[in-house]
């Protein structure tokens, strides 16, 4: 493993056993991503690309093969240790927002911060701050459904940076965004990225997006096509 990589993939693969015969998802990926980059992952439906993204954050496991991060292998950690590791170093943003509709956008950033066992009133400080942070700060008090798409998407982001991570991924997050909120939400990422010394890894189909990021790796038919720096 090369000195500064955070993250490193060997030989990972991901197959599934259907009613047609066994499926592999993903094939001998192997591939190294460094502390700070920020990294677009594309490639045609159905190319194991989100599949990809789930193993990175711990929530799907590999078939064979290993994730190391920071040379240990992550898939070694079970249960409540590998579930500590995620809550601690991961965020997620995914395409959805997948936000709690019944609780306001302070409630749902600061949802990972009482579930952690914080108390409530440093939480909601907490949660009030990065929702600032994201341009929210008039909105504290708003459920989901009295939200735009774009600003769904921030309080989504401010959740998943509410316990400080040092990895995002993201699923498509500008997916279902018009092209001027897209750019606010990338403009964003790459904000937080400065301010916070993220490592990313976004899986998108926009090709713009992808361009604008660090380095490109293309998934096809589940193997790793092209991996190439901007």
């Amino acid at each position: 493993m090369s000195e500064q990589a955070l993250i490193e993939i060997r030989e990972l693969s991901k197959s599934f056993v259907s009613a047609v015969g066994k499926i592999d998802v993903l094939r001998g990926i192997r591939l190294q991503i460094c502390a700070g980059e920020r990294v677009a992952v594309v490639g045609t439906s159905g190319a194991g690309k989100t599949t990809l993204l789930h193993i990175l954050g711990g929530l799907d496991h590999p078939t064979t093969g290993e994730i190391l991060f920071e040379g240990g292998d992550i898939f070694s950690l079970r249960g409540p240790a590998l579930d500590a590791f995620r809550n601690r170093t991961v965020g997620f943003v995914f395409q959805f927002h997948q936000l709690l509709p019944e609780f306001s956008a302070l409630e749902n950033v600061m949802m990972p911060l009482l579930i952690g066992g914080m108390a409530r009133p440093e939480a909601a400080e907490k949660a009030s701050g990065i929702l600032q942070e994201v341009g929210l700060g008039h909105r504290l008090t708003h459920k989901p459904g009295a939200l735009s798409g774009g600003e769904q998407q921030r309080v989504a982001i401010a959740r998943a940076l509410i316990r400080e991570p040092r990895l995002l991924l993201a699923d498509e997050p500008t997916g279902n965004l018009d092209s001027r909120t897209s750019d606010e939400i990338m403009a964003l990422l790459n904000q937080m990225h400065q301010s916070r010394g993220l490592t990313i890894v976004i899986v998108t189909h926009n090709s713009a997006l992808a361009q604008s990021l660090d380095r490109v790796l293309r998934i096809e038919d589940g193997q790793l096509a092209a991996d190439n720096l901007n």
